[in-house]
C-alpha cells in the first residue's frame, strides 16, 4: 500500500477530505474542483502550522483507508503487506505494524530523486525532506534497513534479500 496513493483517493473530488482542504486553503483547488498538489505543497512545506493542520485533516482518513486495504489483503490470503509512507515514524504509526523497513539513501540522492519525480526545485525538495525526521531517527526504530544508494536493480536485489530473511517469496 502506498500512502501517497491513499491520500489521492481520500482527497478525490467530491470527498469530505477535499472539502475540508478547500475550506482551509481555497487557493489550492483548481478550476475543475481538484486538489492542486503543487500549490498545496508550496503552502504546507513553508508553514509548519499549515502542515500540521493538513496532517490533522489527511492522516485520519489515510489511516482509515489503509486499515480497510490491509483487511482486504488479509482476507484475500496475502501473508504479508507493506505500507509505504514517508511519515510512519513521525506519526508513530510504525508502532501499530509488525515491523518497520526503512529504505534510505544519502540526502543529496534523495533530493535529486524528489526533484526528478515531482518536478520541483532543489529548495522545495529540501523543504519536504526537512519535514521528516533525520535518517538516524528512522534507522534507530527500524526492524530492517535497506540502503537505496544505487540503481533499481541493486534495490530489487536488496528487497529480495530482505524478503528471504522474512521467509517471504522474493519479488522477482
Amino acid at each position: 500500500m502506498d500512502a501517497d496513493q491513499l491520500a489521492r483517493e481520500v482527497s478525490a473530488p467530491g470527498s469530505l477530505t477535499l472539502a475540508e482542504i478547500a475550506a482551509a486553503w481555497p487557493e489550492v483547488i483548481d478550476p475543475l474542483g481538484r486538489l492542486d498538489r503543487r500549490k498545496l505543497a508550496a503552502v504546507v512545506f513553508q508553514d509548519p502550522r499549515a502542515r500540521k493542520r493538513l496532517e490533522g485533516i489527511m492522516h485520519p482518513q489515510i489511516l482509515r483507508r489503509a486499515n480497510e486495504r490491509a483487511t482486504e489483503l488479509a482476507r484475500a490470503g496475502h501473508p504479508v503487506a507493506f505500507y509505504e509512507a514517508s511519515l510512519l515514524v513521525e506519526t508513530g504509526r510504525f508502532r501499530e505494524l509488525d515491523g518497520l523497513v526503512v529504505v534510505d539513501a544519502p540526502e543529496e540522492t534523495r533530493i535529486a530523486r524528489v526533484v526528478a519525480r515531482d518536478g520541483v526545485g532543489p529548495v522545495d525538495a529540501r523543504a519536504r525532506i526537512s519535514a521528516q525526521l533525520p535518517s538516524s531517527e528512522r534507522r534507530r526504530v527500524a526492524t530492517y534497513v535497506i540502503e537505496n544508494d544505487r540503481d533499481r536493480e541493486a534495490l530489487v536485489g536488496k528487497v529480495d534479500e530482505m524478503l528471504r530473511a522474512l521467509s517471504v517469496a522474493p519479488s522477482t
